[in-house]
Parts: structure tokens; C-alpha cells; sequence
């Protein structure tokens, strides 16, 4: 079992920052990748970024490229997304995840953080 619980999410104007924080818990935090997805409202869940459980080797969608950056503390069992230069069409709830057997598909995932920018 792994819990995870985000942070860090809030309401910021446009071109504003935020980093995000997911902290782990259960199983050894180096072990598995994590991801982060959001969810706006009326729309599908969407992948946003990926991490290797050593931290190297990451992996964004193409509209968050340059703009955010995921990391990991392996030894604070956290993981981050730092958001810069956000757009309105970020705002959704964003939701870290593990992929603890490493098949690209996530086990588990947080309770989501809602992040809102307005213009």
C-alpha cells in the first residue's frame, strides 16, 4: 500500500508560480516512478508528468514542456511539481500517482490539490 497526499495547490493570476508537493508513505519511495495528472472541470483526467524512481529520466505533456518541472526527494519520500508561467488552462485539480511495479499504469493516487489562475 502506498498513501500519498498533495499540497500546495491555491489560487495565483496568470504567469504567477507554484509548487506543488505529493508526499509519500508505505512502501519504499525509491522504488517505484510517480506521476502527476490534473483534472479541469467537464474534462478527462490528463497526464502531466513523470519521474524515474531515481529522479532521472522525466517525462511532460507537450503544453507543460519548459513550463514545469517534476523532481523527487527520495529521502523526504516527496515529489514536486514546479509550475511556472502559468495560463488558465491550467487550472484543474492536479492528483500525484505511483506506479509501483512500473508497468506505466498508476496504483495509487492522492486525494488532488485544486489549482486555479486567473487572468
Amino acid at each position: 500500500q502506498v498513501q500519498l497526499v498533495e499540497s500546495g495547490g491555491g489560487l495565483v493570476q496568470a504567469g504567477d508560480s507554484l509548487r506543488l508537493s505529493c508526499a509519500a508513505s508505505g512502501r519504499t519511495f525509491s522504488s517505484y516512478a510517480m506521476g502527476w495528472f490534473r483534472q479541469a472541470p467537464g474534462k478527462e483526467r490528463e497526464f502531466v508528468a513523470r519521474i524515474h524512481r531515481s529522479g532521472v529520466g522525466t517525462y511532460y505533456r507537450d503544453s507543460v514542456k519548459g513550463r514545469f518541472t517534476i523532481s523527487r526527494d527520495n529521502a523526504k519520500n516527496t515529489v514536486y511539481l514546479q509550475m511556472n508561467s502559468l495560463k488558465p488552462e491550467d487550472t484543474a485539480v492536479y492528483y500525484c500517482a505511483a506506479d509501483v511495479d512500473y508497468t506505466g499504469a498508476y496504483d495509487y493516487w492522492g486525494q488532488g490539490t485544486q489549482v486555479t489562475v486567473s487572468s
